[in-house]
């Protein structure tokens, strides 16, 4: 990286012009000032974080408050798909608040309509139709809901080891430890066991194993919960902070024909997977499966403004065509977020991203990771494919102990995150892993720089192993 101190200008002599002033500075740290004081921050305890102040975003990169220049590997949260500041979908924002800033759902508007019109364009045969939410949890929500009057039944089985969102429900059906202080007994979700290759609960030895024996379990467990009972099975085509584990061939279109053989909804989470970051535009297009339903957020528009939905089946949406929904949001549809979406798709689609994500995992950041496996003893498992990957990290290469606790994190992954983020990388990391999670357009040296500084801090993973003789 280059010299990190800046000038009371805003400049150094290595980098030249940064996209920040002066003045940009000190509001950025007056805004730390303020939010120490007034914000009250998500998943955290409040008195023991210290926010990073960003004072200027562009493309893949960013700057914090004290001048400090970083590769964003993180994405944020995995959803400025398109980088930073893509002039095309600010310029779309920009001239939809100047012709419309909003307009009730009740209303059809053109930039909600093209919206959906393109969503469903790239989703599978069969799914025209599009409800708009604020994000992936009450997308989540509202999915339910519709399996739920579509099919008249009330349970829904989620997977262990998922993230579905924050809200009530969505939190309930989430299977990792932010369920545990939220959960709603008689939610009537019932989670199952899923299929994870590298961590098997099944003792299976490959992925043939695996695929059958946890298709084998939740055939079992649908017959045991009565699947007159069950309206849906959601899953996150390939789950993201729950460890960017890809599912084995031939499993989801188990979870597919099990679904149809027992008249349940089959809901596909999409909201971190989706929108090109797997490679594809959706994730569950690299096994051609068809679900019932689809849910989606952040890539959408990459972030630029909150939006989510449901891409919905014909058949369920039927089931509305002479009954109301009850179900609806103020912001459903909102303008200045769909016109980002048609602003987004587009330059997708003209600067071919979803393609050069696919190439980047195949051809840049897969084979890197590969070397640093080979080179880590503290590294159990590279996995992923598209700009959607993990490096899962072991304190034993045997029995895969994890480096970190489920649900926490250790002391030497600490060490790691700083090392990484000290030498100007944005990780993100959660528990015993690293994900690997780049804008799609990032250019070839950019993401070979990250991985190269995340390839020099696991020398600090290493030492903390324990050796094998």
């Amino acid at each position: 990286m280059t010299d990190q101190h800046v000038t009371d200008t805003g400049q150094t002599a290595e980098t030249g012009s940064r996209p920040y002033s002066q003045d940009d500075l000190e509001r950025a740290r007056r805004g730390k000032e303020l939010d120490r004081k007034h914000v009250f921050h998500s998943w955290s305890a409040q008195d023991k974080i210290d926010p990073m102040a960003v004072v200027a975003a562009q493309g893949s990169r960013l700057w914090d408050a004290d001048g400090n220049e970083y590769i964003d590997f993180s994405s944020q949260l995995v959803n400025t798909n398109i980088g930073h500041q893509h002039p095309t979908v600010v310029k779309a924002i920009q001239d939809q608040a100047a012709r419309l800033c909003t307009i009730a759902p009740p209303h059809a508007n053109d930039a909600r309509s093209e919206a959906a019109r393109l969503i469903t364009e790239l989703a599978p045969e069969g799914l025209n139709s599009v409800f708009f939410t604020n994000g992936g949890a009450d997308a989540n929500e509202h999915a339910v809901r519709m399996a739920r009057l579509h099919t008249g039944r009330q349970k829904v089985l989620t997977a262990y080891r998922s993230f579905h969102g924050g809200t009530t429900l969505a939190v309930n059906l989430t299977g990792d430890p932010r369920r545990f202080a939220n959960d709603t007994p008689g939610a009537g979700v019932v989670h199952f066991m899923p299929a994870y290759t590298y961590r098997s609960y099944f003792g299976s030895a490959d992925e043939t194993e695996e695929t059958e024996r946890a298709l084998r379990h939740l055939e079992d467990m649908i017959v045991l919960e009565g699947p007159q009972n069950i309206a849906a099975v959601m899953l996150e085509s390939i789950p993201g902070t729950a460890g960017i584990y890809a599912p084995p061939p031939g499993y989801l279109a188990g979870v597919r024909e099990l679904t149809r053989k027992y008249g349940i909804m089959y809901i596909a989470d999409e909201v971190m997977a989706g929108f090109g970051r797997a490679g594809e535009w959706f994730a569950i297009d690299h096994w051609g499966v068809t679900p019932d339903l689809i849910t989606f957020a952040k890539g959408v528009n990459s972030g630029y403004v909150p939006l989510g939905g449901v891409i919905i089946s014909d058949d369920i949406r039927q089931t509305f065509a002479e009954r109301a929904y009850p179900g609806g949001l103020t912001y459903s549809g909102h303008p200045l977020a769909t016109a980002a979406a048609v602003a987004t798709i587009n330059a997708m689609r003209d600067e071919a991203m979803v393609e050069n994500a696919k190439r980047l995992g195949a051809e840049v950041i897969g084979p890197y990771l590969e070397k640093i496996e080979a080179n880590h003893p503290s590294v159990g498992e590279v996995r992923g494919m598209g700009c959607f990957w993990a490096i899962e990290l072991v304190s034993n290469p045997e029995t895969r102990e994890p480096l970190a606790p489920y649900g926490g994190s250790s002391e030497a992954l600490d060490r790691v995150t700083a090392e990484i983020k000290r030498n100007g990388v944005l990780p993100f990391t959660n528990f015993n892993r690293i994900h690997v999670v780049p804008p799609l357009n990032t250019p070839d040296d950019e993401v070979l720089e990250g991985l190269n500084v995340i390839d020099r801090a696991l020398d600090i993973a290493d030492e903390y192993v324990e050796r094998v003789n």
